[in-house]
């Protein structure tokens, strides 16, 4: 009866278990794995935001393919924000980043054929090949000291079938940007074997030093380049469901590339008036939004690599931006087993490695979103876990 596409593991795995009968109890959890900025305890201009919403605009239907040209102009200005020139011509407006992934993906590829996605990264990849009729392969991001893409490993995962790589810049969860040099590479390899560069930069105004200055793949002419953003990041405000593509490269592909998406998009005209038409206004509170969320991803972020910094049986591994940070464990611990642990004895909820597609053992992914008593509470009783775990195996 139903679509092989969705042909998933629909049981719920024993620590969804543990979770629900946490839910139904109305027992407090410490959720380290929280990456909804609206339940962090974030101050927002509440009565501003909301007002916008009422605009009288928003009463007449403007069906526009690309999204309307106010809030098209609301991106470029961010984009030029950070010194990067972009024609609201270049981008398309979507509901989110899911639905703008399935619109390139569309645009992209025929059905069997193949992307490269990073690893590790976001578990929704999976999910998102399926519903498009596509396969995955995963190239590797490889640790010494930080985060770089094995450039020779994606190059030999690279076939006739390839039509696109994903890049996510910063990488989530390894906080990883891309290097100049690494870009370089991507687009020889994508010019070579004629395929699309996918850039999502959703945590890309999440640096942790502020001075250093990263890569957007926005500005990139080398080749065709689908860069992807958004307001559940750039403005914390994941419900507003706003999302955008800026289309970039060699100008007569990218004219044949917007024409077709011009197709794609107007097929479903997702995104609803009275978002685009608050989003330029919006913009104006997102410096005293992101001030909040860096203030507090700073003090959670020093707490947990000063809490092991002379722990020998873990180490925090350096990142660059972004939302999360990792803690390798030492000493062949079973990742999902004390993840399990933790939830059960601990009410403390933490991500395993595997969830985010690690290839090896031992890791555990925590969100620096929380409030900082919730978050040093939950790594105090990590640590404590931890040991407790390493003395009874």
């Amino acid at each position: 009866m139903f679509a092989k596409r969705t042909n998933w593991e629909l049981t719920p795995n024993r620590v969804a278990g543990i979770l629900e009968g946490y839910k139904s109890s109305g027992q407090k959890i410490l959720d380290l794995t929280q990456s909804n900025p609206t339940c962090c305890g974030f101050v927002y201009p509440q009565d501003e935001l909301l007002a916008l919403l009422s605009m009288p605009a928003s009463m007449r239907y403007v069906p526009s393919s690309q999204g309307l040209l106010s809030a098209r102009q609301a991106v470029a200005a961010y984009y030029q924000s950070q010194n990067i020139a972009i024609s609201p011509q270049q981008i398309f407006l979507t509901a989110s980043t899911s639905e703008a992934y399935s619109f390139l993906f569309r645009l992209l590829a025929n059905p069997q054929e193949e992307i490269l996605f990073p690893a590790p990264s976001y578990p929704l990849f999976d999910f998102l090949v399926d519903l498009n009729d596509l396969k995955s392969s995963f190239y590797s991001l490889v640790y010494q000291g930080q985060w770089a893409i094995d450039l020779g490993e994606l190059e030999n995962h690279i076939s006739v079938q390839t039509k696109a790589v994903v890049a996510v810049n910063p990488n989530n969860p390894t906080g990883s940007y891309i290097t100049r040099e690494e870009l370089k590479h991507l687009n020889r390899m994508c010019q070579q074997n004629q395929l699309a560069l996918i850039s999502d930069e959703v945590f890309f105004d999440y640096a942790f030093d502020s001075s250093q200055r990263f890569v957007s793949c926005a500005a990139n002419t080398d080749n065709l380049t689908f860069t992807l953003g958004g307001l559940s990041k750039t403005l914390a405000l994941p419900q507003m469901k706003l999302s955008w593509i800026v289309v970039n490269g060699p100008t007569d592909i990218v004219a044949d590339a917007i024409a077709r998406l011009e197709i794609i998009a107007d097929t479903y005209l997702s995104v609803n008036a009275p978002v685009q038409n608050a989003l330029a206004a919006w913009m104006n509170y997102r410096p005293a939004i992101q001030e909040q969320i860096i203030r507090r991803v700073a003090v959670n972020r020093d707490y947990l690599i000063n809490s092991f910094a002379n722990y020998d049986a873990g180490t925090v591994l350096h990142a660059d931006g972004g939302w999360y940070m990792i803690v390798k464990l030492l000493g062949g611990v079973d990742e999902e087993a004390l993840a399990e642990r933790l939830l059960l004895r601990d009410q403390v909820y933490v991500h395993p490695g595997y969830f985010f597609n690690f290839s090896e053992e031992s890791f555990l992914i925590l969100s620096l979103l929380p409030p900082e008593s919730v978050f040093i509470e939950g790594v105090k009783r990590i640590i404590a876990r931890v040991k407790s775990f390493n003395s009874s195996s």
